[in-house]
């Protein structure tokens, strides 16, 4: 399940990065991009993709810290105005798509895995 998750937000991070390098801000009329928030999206969503591409644990691991990532940059979003750290502008369209990827990849990397062996012990009578 987090290989699918995650190839599809690496896909759709390197696809909005690429978009966002010749598309002039905002992007499709919401989202205020400059050239570092694209190159971010874009190496983001490539590493997203080797991830999944490697297996399931490479993808829980890559939900797992991408997840930490874009939670850390929602809160700074929201935080600081909408610039973060002075490296990009995130309007109110950008901090709740961070906050919606965010919970996606936190779900996808900390979720018990439906391929685990443990047996689940009935509950107690």
């Amino acid at each position: 399940m987090s290989k699918t998750v995650v190839m599809l937000v690496g896909v759709v991070l390197t696809l909005v990065g690429i978009l966002g390098l010749f598309m002039d801000s905002p992007l499709l009329g919401l989202f205020e991009v400059n050239a570092t928030h694209n190159w971010i999206h874009l190496l983001s969503g490539v590493i997203g993709v080797a991830m999944a591409m490697q297996g399931e644990n490479q993808a829980r691991t890559y939900a797992k810290v991408f997840g930490v990532i874009y939670a850390l940059v929602t809160v700074l979003g929201f935080a600081m105005g909408g610039n973060v750290l002075g490296l990009f502008h995130a309007n109110g369209a950008d901090n709740l798509l961070h906050l919606v990827l965010a919970a996606v990849l936190l779900w996808a990397g900390f979720a018990p895995s439906r391929s685990s062996n443990t047996p689940v012990m009935p509950p107690p009578m």
